[in-house]
């Protein structure tokens, strides 16, 4: 049985759908069955894996809603062992229709588990909120991953996340942990790049994946082909990033989180 991993935070900018679209190619490519759900009604990582949203026919929100089977929403990335359940333009309401619904907190844990046990890994990109979907996300997750951009204001924001995470284990999601903090768009040359590493690192000790995801061209470039990094430049510094991320996040294993 796999992990259910969201990606998440409310911060917009800090290469969240970047992850979870990379990091889900990579794992794929090491062999490990992904699936990458598209929470988020922007639909990056939909359209990040090539595929436009208007020929999706059934998405996440069809899915969440009980209109579609888990067989009409799931569909090929053009990457081996990649599979999408996709973001339409209907999840925008999504919130508002669900909003007196009975367990609304759960729509997404009840539809998610039964696809548990076909995956290694299945990620949920979450919106950048801490609205709805998100609430949906980590109330379904086993883990959550937080890339943290490495710039100043990032950090400012990263506690109020932390504390929406406790608050969700605590009414919610007893089971939930943090797989830890990601470091992302990283420029050695910058000082602040290199201060918000040392404190993050200090501060959260290991929670801090070793591997960082640089600022990088090719990795920024990647989204405009529809192609994961590894796809469109595997000798890129990002591809190469996210293939080293990808091995950490293996060698962690079931035992190393709390």
């Amino acid at each position: 049985m796999g992990y259910i991993i969201s990606i998440a935070n409310q911060k917009g900018g800090v290469g969240k759908t970047t992850t979870a679209v990379n990091l889900s190619a990579s794992l794929a490519v090491v062999e490990k069955s992904c699936l990458l759900v598209d929470c988020d009604p922007q639909g990056n990582a939909t359209t990040g894996l090539g595929i436009e949203k208007s020929s999706i026919k059934h998405g996440l929100y069809d899915f969440m809603l009980g209109s579609a089977h888990e067989k009409e929403v799931i569909i090929e990335s053009g990457l081996s062992g990649l599979h999408l359940i996709g973001s339409t333009a209907n999840l925008i309401g999504a919130e508002v229709e669900m909003v007196s619904a009975d367990e609304r907190e759960y729509r997404l844990r009840k539809k998610i588990m039964s696809l548990k046990e076909r995956y290694d890994y299945i990620f949920l990109d979450c919106p950048p909120s801490l609205g709805f979907l998100t609430l949906n996300a980590l109330t379904a997750a086993d883990l959550v991953l937080v890339p943290l951009q490495c710039e100043y204001y990032a950090l400012e924001g990263l506690s109020q996340l932390l504390k929406t995470i406790r608050a969700v284990k605590k009414s919610l999601n007893p089971s939930l942990k943090l797989a830890g903090i990601i470091l992302t768009m990283y420029d050695s040359r910058n000082n602040l790049s290199l201060q918000v590493e040392k404190e993050v690192r200090e501060h959260f000790k290991g929670r801090v994946f070793k591997t960082i995801i640089p600022r990088n061209v090719r990795l920024s470039e990647a989204p405009s082909h529809g192609q994961p990094i590894i796809l469109y430049d595997i000798r890129s510094r990002g591809a190469q990033s996210y293939l080293a991320l990808a091995r950490e996040l293996i060698g962690r294993g079931a035992g190393n989180y709390d």
